[in-house]
């Protein structure tokens, strides 16, 4: 599969190049969802890279800051196809831990496909989680950390829902660059995702929306 002169642009960092060919398709009147998939795929040229030791953790934040800048222009075309609320997530990154580019775009591909984000930002309290969860009644939590460090404070947060007596109301998810299946069977969530696509799927299986 051929990769798109956007795609390639997200992909090589390459941020008025993206922002440029984003106008133009905006334009032509392609479809916001269209030119969503065409970002996303060049931020999976960057993550491919980031594993392979081309890139560092340096150009991982520059690419999502590229992906906001670019993506931005697509907000209200993307608020206006998602107008059926699918469900709803508390997302946030660990106590203990700053970094938000994975949480972000997370959080615009959840938004994009029709679920409601309630964003807790970072170094977020295990007690916010618990209050975010009782004011927002979401069917799923999602919890992102980048250090291992946080493991931890994922647990303990995770503890805490369930120390309130919320545990069996959501569906909680964790991502982030260190967690896998293990991470995951630690600190108790139900699902990891390894990317935002990832996420998007297992949302729409546990809100009942999708089979695959």
């Amino acid at each position: 599969m051929s990769t798109s002169p956007l795609a390639q642009a997200m992909g090589d960092l390459d941020e008025s190049g993206a922002c440029a060919l984003v106008a133009e398709k905006l334009a032509a009147g392609e479809a916001t969802f269209s030119i969503l998939e065409e970002l996303q795929a060049g931020m999976s040229l960057v993550g491919e890279r980031f594993e392979s030791g081309e890139y560092y953790l340096s150009e991982l934040i520059y690419a999502a800051d590229i992906f906001k800048k670019a993506g931005d222009p697509l907000q209200e075309g993307l608020k206006s196809a998602s107008s059926n609320k699918l469900g709803t997530i508390v997302l946030g990154t660990v106590k203990n831990d700053i970094h938000d580019f994975g949480k972000d775009i997370v959080a615009t591909v959840l938004s994009s496909n029709g679920i409601e984000v309630v964003d807790l930002g970072v170094n977020v309290e295990h007690e916010a989680f618990v209050a975010a969860i009782r004011e927002h009644k979401p069917e799923l939590v999602g919890m992102s950390c980048l250090l291992t460090t946080a493991f931890d404070d994922m647990k303990d947060a995770i503890q805490a829902i369930e120390e309130a007596g919320l545990r069996d109301d959501v569906k909680i998810f964790i991502g982030g660059g260190p967690v896998d299946q293990v991470c995951a069977d630690y600190v108790g969530a139900d699902f990891y995702g390894r990317t935002a696509q990832d996420g998007v799927i297992a949302a729409k299986r546990y809100l009942g929306v999708s089979q695959k």
